[in-house]
């Protein structure tokens, strides 16, 4: 069976999870391109697969046949992949002793961005402020590159999961981009956790009163500062010598 209209109830379902609030009540989500689709078949998320009529894909996941009319409705792309999928959400897992907190990350590309670098570092953790963009927003799943399956990701808020981690015994850095002491000069702790604040606005007030320290990136004059998405990694990059 091919699906070819969009009134049909299930594609009105699965256009739904284009919003954010769909995703959260359903907790599902929708991963675009064969990469992506494998990714999240490989790490057990993948609940169904969507093919245009006439694509083969075989992998035993229940799959729905669409037109391309179809696959055009379902993605926010010019041109749509003729291969998507429906995942469910990740799973929360332990925190473990190395955590990357995120507190008002706005652009989606800084997150995926953020999230690839997390993971090839050997982050445990990344744990998003409430006010963080949605992690399953279609731009932030993209920019990842399948490796959002790779991370455990979960979203708190940071009045509450801060005492919590400082009870742990976890060593808390925030970043700053002046006045903080030299990365390469921090003491490395088995247990800590590294707060990246907003784009434009940096860490917000209550959340640098829980740091232990703060750290910045020693960096030529001429460069006022670095992009959210780059100063992480360069920071998970020294952190993981």
């Amino acid at each position: 069976m091919v699906y070819t209209s969009l009134e049909n109830p299930k594609i009105k379902e699965l256009k739904k999870l284009q919003q954010k609030k769909y995703r959260d009540k359903e907790n599902l989500f929708l991963v675009e391109g064969e990469h992506l689709v494998l990714e999240a078949y490989k790490k057990g998320y993948l609940e169904q697969l969507i093919l245009e009529s006439d694509t083969l894909f075989p992998i035993p996941v229940d799959t729905l046949y669409v037109t391309k009319e179809i696959l055009s409705a379902l993605t926010q792309l010019e041109t749509p992949y003729p291969i998507m999928g429906v995942c469910r959400k990740l799973e929360e897992k332990h925190l473990g002793n190395r955590i990357l907190i995120l507190d008002g990350i706005q652009d989606p590309g800084n997150l995926g961005t953020i999230i690839r670098s997390a993971v090839a570092f050997h982050i445990d953790t990344i744990l998003l402020s409430t006010d963080t963009v949605d992690l399953y927003n279609t731009k932030v799943v993209r920019s990842t590159q399948g490796l959002l399956f790779h991370m455990n990701i979960i979203r708190r808020n940071l009045k509450e999961i801060l005492p919590f981690l400082k009870q742990e015994g976890y060593s808390i850095y925030g970043t700053k981009v002046t006045y903080g002491n030299p990365l390469r000069m921090l003491e490395k702790k088995n247990k800590f956790a590294i707060i990246v604040g907003n784009e434009g606005n940096g860490l917000k007030e209550e959340t640098q009163d829980f740091c232990d320290a703060f750290i910045s990136i020693s960096m030529s004059a001429v460069c006022e500062s670095l992009n959210v998405g780059v100063a992480t990694s360069i920071i998970l990059y020294e952190l993981d010598k």
